[in-house]
């Protein structure tokens, strides 16, 4: 299913994405891939604390903007990161999204914000 990150605040689009919403599929992210061809939305369990919606650049060989959204799809962090490194947000996260290096610029996409995910074959 093809997913489109649409800042719905700055009428921005931040491009295609994957979902990944298994324990596995989140566990993998984007290591080991050769280039990032689409963003990555990890979607994690609703009981994640801070520390618990954490991020590591293991085996990830490109940096990521990652922007981190609560429930309501509302960006709580952002961070610009590059491999072999690790963050902790300011805020517990149920989306981490990983997009290639230069989306928070591009799409003007600051802390407060009002995301969407949206199925472009709906």
């Amino acid at each position: 299913m093809e997913t489109i990150v649409i800042n719905e605040t700055k009428e921005t689009e931040l491009g295609e994405s994957e979902v990944a919403d298994t324990f596995f599929s989140r566990l993998r992210g984007t290591m080991f891939k050769k280039k990032l061809e689409r963003g990555l939305i990890l979607k994690l369990p609703s009981d994640r604390s801070r520390s618990g919606s954490a991020i590591h650049m293991f085996f990830v060989r490109f940096p990521l903007d990652i922007i981190f959204a609560d429930k309501d799809k509302k960006v709580v962090d952002i961070v610009s990161i590059d491999p072999w490194k690790t963050y902790t947000p300011k805020k517990p996260a149920k989306y981490v999204i990983e997009m290639g290096k230069g989306t928070i610029k591009s799409s003007k996409t600051e802390i407060g914000d009002q995301l969407d995910f949206t199925c472009r074959n709906a």
